[in-house]
């Protein structure tokens, strides 16, 4: 089914450009190219997309704003950061936006496509089971759906908030370790990584804020506790 999928690829380096594309073309992707900011905008507005693979710094519009603009029409396209080794607090602001995770350049073509395929996979997975479907008080998650069911109504997840609930959730009531949740939702342990999970814990806490049986607890120096009442 890969011939069917597409992705929103928006790079302003030809030469990458050129070699990236053949490589996804090659792997059976259709993918849809724009050199400027303004173009990929246009292409947001127009067309329907899997996943978003955007460079921050383009001319015209930023990859920032693309982002924005994709969170603003969808919560479900999993969005990858083409981000330079030295701008850690880019891709921190890139989080804060609702992307799901970043690339590092320069990168290896089979990292890129490794990510674009695990976030196509946990994306494109139909049904549900018991064991990714959670009642948290008052609310319901649904993991393969990223939904959450709160008494405030539904919020769609991106796929890295879905990715830690669902963390949190294995470990209801139990301390889960930061080091832990790094290794296993991040793929590494650093500074800068643990700052991107208190950016996410936020956000999950503000998403379950009316629900009074629920609370992301931290615990100083450790990790975090999703704490769960049952009356």
């Amino acid at each position: 089914m890969k011939q069917e999928i597409t992705i929103l690829y928006a790079e302003d380096d030809e030469t990458l450009s050129f070699v990236t594309m053949d490589t996804l073309v090659e792997k059976g992707y259709r993918v849809i190219h724009a050199l400027r900011g303004d173009q990929a905008m246009e292409i947001i507005r127009k067309e329907e997309f899997d996943l978003a693979l955007l460079d921050v710094m383009l001319p015209e519009v930023d990859g920032f704003t693309l982002a924005q603009e994709i969170r603003r029409r969808s919560r479900d396209v999993p969005i990858l950061f083409l981000t330079a080794k030295s701008l850690k607090e880019d891709r921190l602001h890139g989080f804060e936006l609702g992307a799901d995770d970043y690339i590092v350049k320069p990168f290896s073509i089979q990292e890129l496509i490794y990510k674009i395929e695990v976030f196509l996979r946990r994306s494109q997975v139909s049904g549900i089971d018991d064991r990714n479907r959670f009642v948290l008080g008052r609310s319901e998650f649904n993991y393969f759906g990223l939904e959450l069911h709160t008494p405030e109504g539904l919020r769609k997840l991106t796929q890295k908030e879905a990715d830690l609930l669902k963390y949190l959730c294995t470990s209801k009531n139990q301390i889960a370790k930061r080091s832990q949740i790094l290794e296993e939702v991040w793929g590494e342990d650093d500074y800068f990584m643990g700052r991107s999970l208190d950016v996410f814990v936020s956000r999950l806490r503000k998403y379950l804020a009316n629900d009074n049986q629920v609370a992301i607890e931290n615990i100083h120096g450790v990790g975090f506790k999703l704490s769960v009442r049952d009356d």
